[in-house]
């Protein structure tokens, strides 16, 4: 299994992957290039083989301390304790945190961008699905906010990490997304270059780093890599559209 290593100051307890598109066993248009084989596809709904997906969070679940706590993604702005989400029966929700050992978040991306989040302490550690949706309804501040209060202290410092996410170059967007935009991030604007008659290029990660900063979280790492222009080593639904899923996890010792 390949896999990306967060860049990030993260305390020493705390431990993050972000799962790569090669190194499993799914195939076609699921698996690595340029054989169309050997893919880490971790979607069971993006229409591959069922047994090729389990094999392959076989694989990401042999490198983790616990079956990761998987979530039915409906970009919103629900986040829950990690904790509570059963292992084997995914809870609807886009954010997921714990304060609790051993206890690994989990969301799935091919576009969207992941942000892991841990406070400087190494007590709680989150992440959160944030695609523009996400974004706009407040998924990111809504984590931070859930972990601050679980640490009983409104001020405790964050750090956080934006995994690969579909990028500036490539973010086609209407003019509805920068609207929803600007209800939730002041500056909103900033992240959008017009492109074409009522388009706009969308900087997710630009929109990632107003929404932490709206919050307080001004250490801020990643941001660099697009999953929409590196087919070899990302899975890109904008891209593809029949695509597989990485996985983002995160989790404490």
């Amino acid at each position: 299994m390949t896999r990306m290593q967060p860049e990030w100051p993260a305390p020493a307890n705390v431990h993050a992957l972000i799962t790569a598109r090669a190194g499993g066993v799914s195939r076609g248009p699921y698996g690595a290039l340029p054989h169309g084989r050997d893919g880490m596809n971790i979607g069971l709904a993006s229409g591959d083989d069922v047994d090729d997906v389990a094999a392959n969070r076989a694989l990401l679940r042999a490198r983790l301390p616990a079956e990761p706590r998987w979530l039915n993604q409906v970009h919103g702005a629900v986040v829950l304790d990690a904790a509570q989400v059963q292992a084997r029966s995914p809870a609807t929700a886009d954010a997921a945190f714990t304060d609790a050992p051993n206890v690994v978040c989990a969301v799935s991306i091919a576009d969207c961008m992941p942000v892991l989040l841990a406070d400087t302490s190494g007590r709680c550690v989150g992440v959160a699905h944030a695609g523009w949706r996400g974004l706009a309804a407040g998924v990111i501040q809504v984590t931070v906010r859930a972990m601050r209060a679980r640490l009983a202290n409104a001020d405790a410092e964050m750090i956080a990490y934006l995994g690969p996410a579909i990028g500036p170059l490539h973010f086609e967007v209407g003019a509805d997304v920068l609207a929803a935009m600007r209800k939730q991030l002041p500056a909103a604007e900033r992240a959008f270059k017009p492109h074409s008659a009522g388009k706009h290029r969308a900087d997710l990660f630009e929109l990632g780093r107003q929404a932490l900063e709206q919050v307080g979280v001004s250490r801020v790492y990643g941001g660099a890599d697009c999953t929409y222009s590196d087919p070899a080593r990302f899975y890109s639904f904008r891209r593809d559209r029949v695509t597989g899923r990485h996985a983002s996890v995160i989790w404490r010792v």
